[in-house]
């Protein structure tokens, strides 16, 4: 992966506004359980962070997707993962197949005001009893006249307390089988019928909203169909590779951030004698952990490459975002033990590190799918009959 100028100066943006404008907050947000949506986004759309890959007659810049893992990693800068990833739905998550397949009405009435922050966008696919096994949704929409009557329900929606639209997959035919039969819907979240069930109470992210969202006779116009009826869930798996290189870029720099940490209290933390920092058994086992970690992040860079090219890299994208999910149930667990006592206080950022890398193995795809599909791209998978 070679970086150039503009990725640095895209970095440097980044940085400039995670420093002034977000991490001197964090710790209010997340005790008041929400951050200001709005006010981020329009200072992130304002520097151009929010349409990265996007076409420019949008407000995008039209880069290549490394300047979208470049943004990503910076973000792992914040000093919480739920920031983050409200940030992530906002870039690569809600705007993909909008992109791709979006009429042109539709990208300029949500895509082009989403990129300049004035909107805030969710994505609508987990509900309670479908997360990993998409194919398994249950909401339903069915025409009416011109319109979409959407009923049903939506589960572990990012920004779905404060958002303004969501892209949500839905059943539009019980025909074709569950791979065909699904399509996905621009829904403004202010129309009739859609309801914040509650505001979920989680471990970790608590200054991100996630909502339990509820549709009941939601009537949207059939214009605001993305691309073709019943190639919502192609869509959807297409839309995961990016997703989960974002996921990957991010979390490996936060992974390293609670490392960096780790390491100066323990050279500052004298028990026996001598600094914590000096017992082999630690500091062999941090450098085990940075050893994983650069594993991780040259996977990242070659599935970026490849992705750039054209290539289809879920197999790629799959295994990084599997041992980055590993990697964040391991690390944090052995880093909290090193701080001791001081690792049990919620004042100190690696208790924060413990709580929020969990999610890694399970957002986006639980690992257990990620190995489903790495087995399915290496053909060894049982056939089902």
């Amino acid at each position: 992966m070679i970086w150039t100028h503009e990725h640095d100066e895209l970095r440097s943006v980044t940085r400039k506004i995670i420093d002034q404008h977000i991490n001197p907050f964090v710790d209010q947000w997340e005790e008041e359980g929400i951050f200001p949506a709005h006010q981020v986004m329009k200072k992130l759309g304002e520097a151009g962070l929010l349409g990265i890959g996007k076409p420019t007659e949008y407000g995008g810049s039209d880069l290549d997707f490394s300047f979208e893992v470049a943004f990503a990693e910076e973000l792992g800068n914040l000093r919480t993962m739920g920031i983050c990833s409200a940030i992530g739905v906002q870039t690569n998550m809600c705007t993909p197949a909008l992109t791709n397949y979006g009429s042109e009405e539709l990208k300029a009435e949500y895509l082009a005001p989403t990129i300049a922050g004035d909107l805030v966008g969710c994505i609508g696919v987990s509900e309670a009893g479908a997360g990993s096994d998409v194919a398994n949704i249950k909401t339903t929409a069915v025409k009416d006249g011109d319109d979409y009557i959407i009923n049903g329900s939506k589960m572990w929606i990012t920004n779905g307390v404060q958002g303004d639209w969501i892209c949500l997959l839905v059943n539009t035919s019980g025909e074709n089988g569950p791979h065909r039969n699904k399509s996905l819907i621009v829904v403004p979240l202010k129309s009739k019928g859609v309801s914040v069930g509650k505001k979920l109470d989680k471990v970790g992210y608590k200054s991100s909203d996630t909502a339990l969202l509820f549709f009941d006779d939601v009537r949207v116009p059939q214009r605001n169909l993305i691309g073709e009826e019943g190639k919502g869930f192609i869509y959807q798996m297409q839309q995961f590779q990016e997703e989960r290189l974002f996921v990957v870029a991010r979390s490996i720099r936060f992974l390293e951030i609670a490392i960096e940490e780790t390491v100066e209290y323990l050279s500052q933390r004298v028990a026996f004698g001598k600094p914590l920092l000096d017992n082999q058994i630690i500091h062999f086992k941090i450098a085990e952990f940075q050893s994983k970690i650069e594993s991780v992040r040259a996977l990242l860079y070659q599935a970026t490459e490849k992705y750039v090219a054209g290539e289809n890299v879920t197999k790629l994208a799959s295994m990084a975002k599997f041992l980055i999910g590993r990697l964040s149930m391991e690390i944090p667990v052995e880093l909290t033990q090193f701080w001791g006592g001081q690792g049990f206080m919620n004042e100190t950022f690696i208790s924060r590190v413990y709580r929020e890398a969990r999610q890694t193995a399970v957002g986006g795809g639980a690992n257990e799918v990620m190995l489903q599909v790495i087995c399915k791209e290496m053909g060894i998978m049982p056939s089902q009959k």
